[in-house]
C-alpha cells in the first residue's frame, strides 16, 4: 500500500482502540514470589495516548486479559473505554463503534497477535509493532519500527496526529 493510502486512512482516524500485552507492554508476564502478576508498560508510549486525546481523538482498550492492571493502567491514562475478558474483540468493537458513533472506516487498532487478527482485518487503519507476529505483519497497514511496549504506541500515535495535521507535543497549561 502506497505511503498516501495509509496518510489517507490515518486522516480519517476518530478513534484508536489498543489490545494490550504485546503492543502496550512487552508481552512478558512478570510474577512476585507471591504469585502476583506484573506488567511493564513505556512512559512515552503513555504519552503518546495522551497526545492523542488532548488532540481529540478517543481512545480505548480491549483486551482478552482480565487484569485491573489494565484498568489501573487506562485511568492512568484517561483512557475511558476499556473492555476486559473480550475472546471476540470484533463483536466488542462493534458495541464500542456504536456507543461513540464512529464506523469502522473511522477506527484505528493496534494489535499483535492471531486473537487480533479479525478486527484488524476490518478497522480503518491497523498497525502492529515490529515483534507482532506474522500473521498479523501481513495484513495491516503500518508496522512500527518498535517492539510493543517499546515505543510502537508512541510512533504510531504521532504518526496519526500528523496525518491530521494535530500537534505532537504537550500544550503549555498540561
Amino acid at each position: 500500500m502506497s505511503t498516501e493510502n495509509v496518510k489517507d486512512k490515518m486522516s480519517k482516524i476518530k478513534l484508536i482502540v489498543f489490545d494490550v500485552d504485546g503492543t502496550m507492554t512487552d508481552g512478558k508476564l512478570y510474577y512476585s514470589a507471591s504469585g502476583e502478576e506484573l506488567k511493564r508498560f513505556s512512559v512515552r508510549d503513555g504519552l503518546g495516548t495522551i497526545l492523542l486525546n488532548l488532540a481529540g481523538l478517543e481512545t480505548a482498550i480491549i483486551t482478552s486479559e482480565n487484569s485491573p492492571i489494565v484498568t489501573a493502567r487506562a485511568k492512568k491514562l484517561k483512557i475511558k473505554n476499556v473492555i476486559l475478558g473480550s475472546r471476540k474483540k470484533i463483536n466488542a468493537l462493534s458495541e464500542l463503534a456504536n456507543k461513540l458513533n464512529v464506523n469502522f472506516e473511522q477506527i484505528a487498532f493496534v494489535g499483535d497477535d492471531l486473537n487480533d487478527l479479525e478486527v484488524l482485518k476490518t478497522v480503518g487503519f491497523s498497525a502492529c509493532p515490529r515483534n507482532a507476529v506474522k500473521a498479523v505483519r501481513e495484513v495491516v497497514d503500518f508496522i512500527s519500527v518498535y517492539d510493543g511496549g517499546n515505543g510502537a504506541i508512541r510512533e504510531i500515535a504521532e504518526k496519526i496526529l500528523l496525518s491530521q495535521n494535530k500537534s505532537v507535543s504537550l500544550p503549555d497549561n498540561w
